[in-house]
């Protein structure tokens, strides 16, 4: 274990291969296993347990009964060696339970900077988070989903396996998503439902009026007027020199595979 300047409680288990940095506290009853990396300044509440292979990154806040870095719940893993990484700046609130992946997929559970996850939030195997995330009380997200940067999640809400939200989509509480949700899209219900784009997150994040109503634009090209999604597509590609905001949305919804919210 290294040991740098570290606040260990007494009675904290911490396996002599963990890797711990500087100014780092580790409260009371806290495990910390076996090739778990620990970046600078994290605060680890009491009762958390930290499974290895995992590598956390800088400034990160783990709270009390958290279950980091555990194998996974698909019936599928087999032991095999797979991998929690974790960046900058996070803040898991009481009760997470976050899961290493899978060798069926890339064998690694990647979470990024600057997100808040609150209390009771699952996130499975294979999931991939970026950056600026929101995820509301016990939302949970099945195997294999992927998140972009500055997606806000609802409490209570569900995203089936292998389910995709786009930049700066936001879903409502107690949502059901069984659909890939696109960038700047607000979507809520059972079955989920697009209801419109997210355009007060779009200000907060610096967008300016021409490129918000050129997005408006596009979310009735695609939900409103009737067309198909390849009659979308083509209308949204004669936009996109004008607004290249358009871009992250023309492009998430030609890589669909499985069907978009509309």
């Amino acid at each position: 274990m290294t040991d740098k300047m570290a606040m260990i409680h007494p009675t904290a288990i911490v396996h002599e291969n963990a890797i711990i940095g500087n100014n780092v506290e580790i409260g009371p009853y806290t495990i910390i296993g076996d090739r778990v990396e620990i970046g600078d300044n994290c605060w680890i509440a009491p009762h958390v347990v930290i499974k290895g292979p995992t590598k956390i990154g800088k400034g990160n806040k783990i709270f009390q009964f958290a279950s980091v870095g555990e194998d996974c719940q698909d019936l599928k893993y087999n032991g095999e060696e797979t991998f929690l990484e974790i960046g900058d700046n996070n803040v898991f609130r009481e009760s997470c339970t976050i899961h290493r992946g899978t060798a069926q997929d890339k064998g690694t559970t990647r979470i990024g900077n600057n997100n808040l996850l609150m209390a009771y939030v699952h996130v499975a195997h294979d999931c991939i988070l970026g950056d600026n995330i929101i995820l509301s009380n016990n939302a949970t997200l099945a195997g294999h989903t992927k998140l972009a940067n500055n997606v806000i999640i609802g409490g209570l809400s569900a995203l089936h396996q292998f389910t995709r939200v786009g930049e700066f989509a936001m879903i409502g509480g107690c949502s059901a998503v069984n659909k890939d949700i696109p960038p700047y899209f607000m979507a809520t219900g059972n079955y989920v439902q697009a209801q419109g784009i997210n355009s007060v997150g779009l200000k907060r994040r610096g967008f300016d009026s021409k490129a918000i109503m050129e997005i408006k634009r596009a979310y009735k090209i695609l939900c409103r007027e009737g067309n198909t999604l390849e009659q979308a597509k083509l209308k949204i590609a004669e936009k996109l020199e004008d607004c290249p905001e358009l871009q992250v949305l023309y492009d998430f919804i030609c890589e669909d595979s499985r069907g978009i919210v509309r």
